[in-house]
């Protein structure tokens, strides 16, 4: 069994990163888990503990899929949370204009059903996920620097490929191992 998804690996931006950094910065009290820069990718499917005999038709889907669709262009827009006010769990970036990746999401998971993944399981609201909140000491200055930063955005990406993962879960952070790399076609 491995710890699979596939993703979009993306460059936001000296600028968007920027700010990130500065976020990060003024939350460095605050227990939340940052993605690392190396690892920041966009989630289009997450399959988890898979048997490894599905790797090779899931990666042959993958690779059709990709190959019928243009590169996805997009940027990332704005800064929320899932969870509420009270108990965030989760600060994101959402996607503008998101409904080309959402389509290429709902495509994955429809096709991942021979596999026996359910679609309906998974939301897709395409979002960068930049932060998992373990718990917040100060709930007033967590929410001060989330509203600073609503309008925060990169300029536009164009990506080229998707990729499969294995996600190894480590002390440290998790690691991840490129499985299988799916260029888009043009």
């Amino acid at each position: 069994m491995k710890r699979i998804f596939a993703a979009i690996k993306i460059d936001p931006g000296e600028k968007f990163m920027k700010s990130f950094r500065e976020i990060r910065s003024a939350l460095n009290s605050e227990n939340i888990k940052w993605v690392e820069e190396h690892n920041i990718h966009i989630t289009v499917k997450f399959f988890g503990e898979t048997s490894e005999s599905l790797l090779p038709g899931i990666s042959l889907s993958l690779g059709n899929i990709a190959r019928n669709r243009g590169f996805l262009n997009f940027r990332l827009s704005g800064l929320g949370i899932f969870g509420s006010r009270y108990q965030p769990r989760v600060v994101w970036s959402g996607i503008d204009p998101s409904e080309t990746l959402a389509g290429f999401m709902k495509t994955i998971q429809k096709e991942m059903e021979q596999f026996g993944f359910e679609s309906g399981r998974q939301n897709t609201v395409p979002h960068l996920t930049l932060g998992r909140i373990k718990f917040l000491k100060d709930k007033p200055l967590f929410q001060k620097v989330i509203d600073a930063n609503r309008e925060l955005h990169s300029g536009i990406i164009q990506t080229e490929e998707c990729i499969l993962y294995e996600s190894i879960l480590q002390k440290e952070g998790p690691r991840y191992i490129v499985l299988g790399k799916f260029p888009f076609g043009k």
